[in-house]
């Protein structure tokens, strides 16, 4: 799709066909309005495809760059064309998981292209028993730990701006990198033999 004239477009709506048949046979007429077809045949074009235009999977790429300023989220240039298409597709579900484990990991995921695992519940406790000493402080820290996906390397500053950025203020949030996925089976035999 263009937006530019594109030499021998023709117009699906000429303007020398809709004159009054006085002018039908007038050559300078015919000529002029044919100009004006060059020219209009681009706008016909595109008004004929706007729902195309407003579609990131198949728009092009500087109306891409528009519509993520529609729904309040990032264009990185410097993201492969595919994965900036899908954040704009997904943003209206991203922003529903704002601040949750599955919004952050989801984000991490389609942004820098990592894997990522969130522990920790962000410090809050209670007590079911009326009258019952309060329970003990939480830890309150989540803690983030990436590791590489698509891209053998993980930029760790972009991924501690994307966290500090989707965290919930009040909680304490500690980035990890790690060489590779966590070693969760290694993880449960430690526990079960007591070590």
């Amino acid at each position: 799709m263009t937006r530019a004239a594109v030499p021998g477009l023709p117009s699906r709506h000429p303007i020398g066909g809709q004159l009054p048949a006085l002018y039908a046979d007038d050559d300078f007429a015919q000529r002029f309005t044919a100009g004006l077809d060059t020219v209009l045949a681009p706008v016909f074009s595109t008004l004929d495809n706007l729902p195309a235009y407003l579609d990131p999977r198949v728009a092009p790429l500087d109306f891409v760059t528009w519509l993520t300023s529609w729904v309040g989220t990032e264009d990185d240039p410097g993201l492969p064309v595919e994965l900036r298409r899908e954040a704009v597709v997904r943003a209206m579900e991203l922003h529903r998981r704002r601040g949750t484990r599955r919004g952050l990991v989801e984000r991490l995921r389609l942004t820098l292209g990592v894997n990522a695992d969130v522990t920790g519940d962000g410090g809050a406790v209670w007590s079911s028993t009326a009258g019952a000493d309060l329970p003990p402080g939480p830890s309150g820290e989540v803690v983030v730990r990436v590791w590489p996906g698509r891209d053998p390397r993980v930029d760790e500053a972009r991924v501690r701006e994307i966290v500090r950025d989707l965290c919930p203020v009040h909680v304490a949030c500690r980035v990890e990198v790690l060489p590779g996925p966590p070693d969760d089976e290694a993880g449960r035999a430690d526990d079960e033999t007591g070590r």
